[in-house]
């Protein structure tokens, strides 16, 4: 007897962490329909070659118009909405793109779940926790992503709305984004590494990171998948690394550049039981990362 298809959607598949889901899913699972809605704001695109067993179909569109995009879809069975505006500083600059990805996008998303009896995995941002919770209104990104939780949670009472909660750390690895005003901390290193410029570190340095690789991330992802919980999980490391720390394992010039608004000085690590309920634990040190990365892209003397 042949076995049923099972569809999946990811939002923001072309992205950075999408991307390395929907890799992950394809690799690892047969009899998989994968859906991706992109609406291609970071301009990376990362498209994933399907397996034998499996279908992948990307859509260019913004979640805001997701019941549109998915009108044609039956038996959904999960959606990993991991589209939206994701850097805390550009969020003051990019506001109406921020607000429109994070707040109306999600929205239709979520509204589209809950109408369809379908379960949400949310990457909920760790911003939410720093300064004992008072962080979460330093920035629009930050104030979006926590409220988007709330939302979520309601959701889950008023309309029994199937979720999880996944709590992101400085994601690094491949396929990161090195340039432009969507890059992280990790890849603006590389790029600068890689083009023999100083590493530029955003005044005073001293703030602290927990810098967690996308395996990891992935990895923590599938267990909430898998054993559904409706809980909130933090996918970290555990351990607090400064910026200024970080930008020396690289061996390099390092030149410090202005305070940047809604820069968090630390980084809150709550215990939220990923590692309890879920099993998980990051294996991927952040110093092998760098100490590999250095080692392959040497200039010659």
């Amino acid at each position: 007897m042949k076995q049923k298809i099972k569809t999946i959607v990811v939002t923001g598949g072309e992205g950075f962490i999408g991307s390395n889901l929907i890799n992950k899913l394809n690799s690892k699972l047969k009899n998989l329909k994968i859906i991706s809605i992109d609406n291609g704001l970071s301009k990376q695109s990362n498209r994933i070659k399907a397996n034998k067993n499996n279908k992948i179909i990307y859509i260019k569109g913004h979640t805001k118009q997701i019941k549109s995009l998915l009108k044609k879809e039956k038996s959904i069975d999960t959606i990993f909405h991991f589209g939206e505006f994701s850097r805390i500083v550009k969020s003051f600059e990019h506001s109406e793109k921020c607000f429109s990805s994070n707040h109306t996008g999600t929205l239709e998303v979520i509204k589209f779940c809950s109408n369809n009896k379908i379960r949400i995995i949310y990457s909920a941002s760790s911003s939410k926790f720093g300064n004992k919770g008072r962080d979460e209104n330093l920035s629009p990104y930050s104030w979006t992503k926590s409220k988007n939780i709330e939302l979520i949670k309601n959701y889950a009472k008023w309309f029994n709305l199937d979720y999880e909660i996944v709590y992101f750390y400085n994601v690094y690895g491949p396929g990161q984004i090195r340039n432009g005003h969507m890059a992280a901390v990790i890849g603006i290193f590389e790029n600068c590494y890689l083009k023999g410029k100083p590493l530029t570190v955003i005044k005073p340095g001293t703030q602290k990171r927990d810098f967690t690789h996308v395996d990891d991330i992935i990895n923590g992802v599938m267990l909430a998948w898998k054993k559904k919980l409706n809980g909130e999980f933090m996918l970290g490391t555990n351990k607090n690394s400064s910026v200024i720390d970080i930008a020396k394992l690289f061996n390099h010039p390092i030149e410090y550049i202005g305070e940047k608004p809604g820069e968090r000085l630390a980084s809150t690590i709550p215990d939220i039981n990923s590692q309890k309920r879920l099993g998980y634990k990051a294996q991927i040190k952040i110093e092998d990362y760098i100490k590999t990365f250095v080692k392959q892209n040497a200039k010659p003397k």
